[in-house]
C-alpha cells in the first residue's frame, strides 16, 4: 500500500513539475484567437473550468506556424503532423489553464493489405447538386452530397425524422456508414439546409488517406486504397497541389479582367450550387477592376443573424484552372462580410467543378482534373447576350 502511495505522489508530482517547465502567456480577457499562418484566424475562449482545453487544427500536410493571441500576450509554435503541444494560459494573473494545440496524424492506406478499389453511384442534379447512396447503421439508406467542405456526416432533421429508423446519438458517437461495399465510421451531426434532393452531407475527411475519382461522364464514384496506375498515365488530367486550410481543400487559380490577372487560392467546394464566389478583400488588395466586369443581377442574401448581405453576381472574363480556360464565368462577390470568415480566399463551386472528372488524391494532397461532357454547358447564371 506503501508502494502505492509513494507511486502516486510521484506521478502527481512529475506532472506538477512538467507543467511548470510549460511556457505560460498572459490573458486579462478570456477572448483569444489562434492563428494559423497567414491564412486562417480561430476565435477561442479562454475556460478555467475546463482540466485541459484542446485546440484541434484541420490537416496539416508540413510543419506549419501557429500563434495563439490574447488581448495582452502571444506565443507561436511550429507544428506538425500528429504533433501536440501544451502551454499555460495565466488568466487575470491567478488562473491556470493548461491548453493543447494538436494536429491529426497523416493517414495513408496504400500499403493496405487489403487493396480497394469500390465503385458507387455518383450523380448531378439539375440543381448542381452531387449525391451518392449511403447506408446509416446498417439499416437506413438516404441521398449524400459529397460535401469537401463538410467533415463527417450531416443529416437534416427532417430526414433525421422521417428517415432514420434508429434514435441517433448526435455529435459524439461513431456509427457505421456504409459507402458501396466499404463500411466506414462517423459521427453523425444535425444541420438545417443542405443542397437540392438530398438527405445531407457525406464529408471529405470520410476518404483522408485515400484517393477518390469521380467521373460525371459515367456517373461513378470509385475509392481506391491507392492512386490507380491508369490515372497517373493519363495525360488528360491535370495536377494541382492541395493547400488545406481550415481542414477544407484549396488550390490556386487565376481570374483575368482586361489587362489585370489575379492569383489566389479557391476553395474546391463540392457543396457549393454556382460557379464562383469571389472574397471582395482578395479583390480590393489585387487591385482586380470589379467594376469593369458585366453585372449579370444583384440579390439580398441574409446572415444568420438576419443581416442584410448585398451580394452581385459579374461575369468574369477569364479564370483559369491550370491550363483549362473558362470565359464569361458568373462569379458572386460579397460586398460585405466574407464568403469563409477569417480567411481571405475565393471558391469554385459545383457549377464549374462539374465539368472536369476529378481525382481526389488525399494520399499525396493533389486533386488531378480532366475536362468532360460538362465543360461547354451554359452556366446556371449565364449573362445574357446583349445585356
Amino acid at each position: 500500500m506503501k508502494l502505492k502511495l509513494t507511486l502516486l505522489f510521484f506521478i502527481i508530482a512529475c506532472r506538477v513539475v512538467a507543467q511548470h517547465h510549460l511556457p505560460v502567456v498572459k490573458a486579462n480577457s478570456n477572448k483569444a484567437k489562434f492563428h494559423e499562418g497567414n491564412m486562417a484566424v480561430y476565435n477561442w475562449y479562454i475556460d478555467p473550468a475546463v482540466k485541459t482545453d484542446v485546440f484541434t487544427s484541420g490537416k496539416l500536410t508540413r510543419v506549419t506556424n501557429f500563434v495563439f493571441k490574447t488581448d495582452i500576450d502571444s506565443i507561436s509554435f511550429k507544428l506538425k503532423p500528429g504533433q501536440q503541444k501544451d502551454f499555460i494560459v495565466l488568466l487575470n494573473g491567478r488562473d491556470s489553464c493548461l491548453t493543447r494545440i494538436q494536429s491529426p496524424e497523416l493517414k495513408n492506406y496504400s500499403a493496405s493489405a487489403n487493396a480497394f478499389h469500390d465503385t458507387v453511384a455518383f450523380k448531378i442534379n439539375k440543381y448542381n447538386t452531387n449525391y451518392v447512396p449511403v447506408v446509416i447503421n446498417g439499416t437506413d439508406s438516404i441521398l449524400l452530397n459529397f460535401d469537401t467542405g463538410a467533415t463527417d456526416v450531416c443529416i437534416i432533421s427532417e430526414s433525421l425524422k422521417n428517415k432514420i429508423k434508429a434514435k441517433l446519438k448526435l455529435y459524439n458517437t461513431p456509427y457505421a456508414i456504409s459507402i458501396g461495399s466499404k463500411d466506414f465510421k462517423s459521427k453523425i451531426y444535425d444541420i438545417t439546409t443542405v443542397g437540392h434532393e438530398v438527405d445531407g452531407l457525406l464529408g471529405w475527411d470520410i476518404f483522408d488517406g485515400m484517393v477518390v475519382e469521380l467521373d460525371y461522364d459515367k456517373q461513378k464514384m470509385i475509392i481506391h486504397s491507392a492512386m490507380p496506375k491508369h490515372l497517373t498515365k493519363d495525360k488528360g488530367y491535370e495536377k494541382f497541389n492541395i493547400t488545406y486550410i481550415r481542414n477544407k481543400p484549396f488550390i490556386e487559380s487565376n481570374i483575368s479582367q482586361g489587362s489585370v490577372t489575379s492569383k489566389s487560392l479557391f476553395f474546391f467546394d463540392l457543396g457549393y450550387q454556382r460557379a464562383a464566389m469571389l472574397d471582395n478583400d482578395v479583390l480590393v488588395n489585387a487591385k482586380f477592376p470589379v467594376e469593369k466586369t458585366q453585372v449579370i443581377k444583384k440579390v439580398i442574401m441574409h446572415g444568420s443573424r438576419g443581416n442584410e448581405i448585398p451580394v452581385i453576381t459579374a461575369a468574369l472574363q477569364d479564370l483559369q484552372i491550370g491550363k483549362f480556360r473558362l470565359k464569361n464565368v458568373p462569379a458572386q462577390i460579397m460586398i460585405e462580410g466574407k464568403p469563409l470568415p477569417g480567411t481571405n480566399v475565393h471558391y469554385l463551386g459545383s457549377d464549374i467543378l462539374k465539368r472536369f472528372n476529378t481525382v481526389l488524391d488525399f494520399q499525396h494532397n493533389a486533386i488531378y482534373l480532366k475536362p468532360n461532357s460538362y465543360y461547354n454547358a451554359a452556366f446556371a447564371d449565364q449573362a445574357k447576350d446583349g445585356a
